[in-house]
């Protein structure tokens, strides 16, 4: 299916103008520096060109992912889920409907539903109507909703998910303490047997041990990917089903 003019957004759009304009400043000093400049100036200005510019090309990189790679990210994360097209997904801090609307455009009997705290910080211009713009704008509407709310307390009831998804939002929240029930919710909305998928730049193993913890199975986790800047790992798992003599097969971590 042919992707429609959605625009999903400029992550962390603050630091990436830090790093484009610090960079290109720092790089325009330097230069000068060492056009201009005698002696122990000239070395300092070499280095300065060399920071500046890899600073800018930081900034560019993040650009490129916020624009294409993360889309290609996504795509990895929701391939890993063996969608049927019949469930029901979250997308836990859906930001502008990345995974959301990827989820939704493999459900054509299924429902994709979005949880946000519309935070400004973590992406550009984060909003509801947003979402629901880019949902219209890739022809998925009719199966997409989204909700106001914290991850580490969904307005949602046990078991009310195929699959849940999140990518880069749990590692906006700064304490171990609120990740970890973060997690539990995300478990707790799962049905028996459901799945989760959790991209993710920083604290991947912590989740991984906090689903492990909270009895799911076959957790794994990918290796970096370079799609996104900085390079994210996914972590997948699955709901236990308890069998009627109450057991469960291994569980690991690899």
């Amino acid at each position: 299916m042919k992707s429609g003019h959605a625009d999903y957004g400029l992550d962390a759009p603050k630091l990436v103008r830090m790093f484009l304009v610090g960079g290109l400043l720092l790089f325009a000093v330097g230069l000068a520096m060492v056009i201009f400049a005698r002696s122990w100036i000239t070395a300092l200005g070499s280095i300065a060109v060399t920071v500046g510019a890899v600073f800018a090309i930081e900034g560019l990189y993040m650009v490129w992912s916020s624009r294409y790679g993360k889309r290609r990210a996504r795509d990895r994360l929701l391939d890993m889920l063996a969608l049927t097209g019949g469930e029901t997904v979250l997308d836990v801090g859906c930001g502008r409907g990345l995974l959301l609307i990827g989820a939704a455009r493999r459900l054509p009997t299924g429902r994709a539903v979005g949880l946000d705290l519309w935070s400004q910080e973590d992406l550009s211009d984060n909003r509801a109507s947003a979402t629901l713009a880019n949902a219209a704008a890739e022809g998925v509407t009719d199966r997409v909703e989204v909700h106001d709310g914290d991850m580490q307390q969904m307005p949602f009831a046990d078991s009310s998910f195929d699959a849940v998804v999140a990518s880069l939002s749990i590692h906006n929240i700064y304490s171990a303490e609120g990740r970890r029930g973060a997690i539990q919710e995300i478990v707790r909305v799962l049905k028996p047997g459901g799945k989760a998928g959790l991209m993710d730049i920083r604290h991947v193993r912590e989740y991984a041990d906090g689903l492990l913890a909270a009895g799911m199975q076959d957790v794994r986790v990918s290796g970096l990917s370079f799609w996104i800047f900085p390079p994210v790992r996914i972590v997948t798992a699955r709901k236990e089903i308890v069998d009627a003599a109450n057991q469960a097969s291994p569980r690991g971590v690899p």
